[in-house]
């Protein structure tokens, strides 16, 4: 049997946002919601926090969940997951946002449903998305082949729509992804790419070093608290009166 695990990176001390993830959003903090969004989708063999903090932790063990405290010291949400998956009997890890807690089962079971084809390592979601969107360099595009492989993803607006009698889709890079174990792990030996540097987005390290990333579609709106402001709309989600 294939065993999927969701694993959740949670640092405290978010740049944007110092430690959005403990803000109270309904009856729970932001981290517990994604946490209980993500355990009751009945898609994972288990779910993880994976985290730096002693106060997440203790939030997620003292409400039944699993949390594990990560040993190193990490740039990003993938090498904490990768050294979280490398001691545990798993196939597949599914990366959940720890500020995502709308996040839904249709996603995640078209995200891990790529893994029926042998050849996939690693994926990702994608919907999409609206020109006047495409335009916001924080809205990262992905451009697709045929077989919705990735070809590349950026800040910037692609396909650059050169003929005006040809309408361009765009397509919004939605940041969930998963892995095999093993592409995971290799992820965290292989050096920064240029590219990466450049455009200061992770998952081109994974295509510079000529690891495909396949990607599902979908009309999975997701909602990332990264400011206040998204934690006021998110509260008023959970209790529109």
């Amino acid at each position: 049997m294939v065993k999927v695990v969701a694993m959740i990176p949670a640092r405290y001390a978010a740049t944007r946002f110092h430690a959005k993830l403990m803000k109270m959003l309904g009856d729970k903090p932001v981290i517990a919601q994604t946490y209980e969004a993500a355990a009751t989708c009945g898609l994972f063999t288990d779910v993880y926090v994976v985290t730096d903090s002693d106060i997440i932790y203790e939030e997620i063990t003292s409400r039944g969940g699993k949390a594990i405290m990560s040993i190193a010291t990490h740039e990003s949400g993938t090498d904490r997951i990768a050294e979280a998956a490398k001691n545990l009997d798993v196939d597949i890890i599914v990366n959940v946002q720890g500020d995502e807690p709308f996040i839904q089962k249709e996603p995640l079971q078209k995200l891990v449903a790529l893994f029926d084809d042998p050849l996939v390592s690693v994926g990702s979601l994608m919907r999409k998305m609206e020109t006047a969107e495409a335009e916001n360099p924080n809205m990262v595009k992905v451009v697709v082949n045929k077989n919705n492989k990735a070809l590349y993803f950026s800040r910037s607006v692609i396909p650059f729509q050169r003929d005006g009698d040809l309408m361009a889709d765009y397509f919004l890079h939605i940041g969930v992804y998963a892995f095999r174990k093993k592409a995971l792990l290799d992820f965290t030996t292989l050096p920064q790419a240029p590219i990466e540097k450049i455009e200061k987005l992770e998952q081109l390290r994974f295509l510079y070093h000529g690891v495909d990333i396949y990607m599902a579609d979908t009309d999975y709106k997701n909602i990332a608290i990264d400011t206040p402001e998204d934690l006021a709309r998110a509260r008023h989600l959970f209790n529109p009166s």
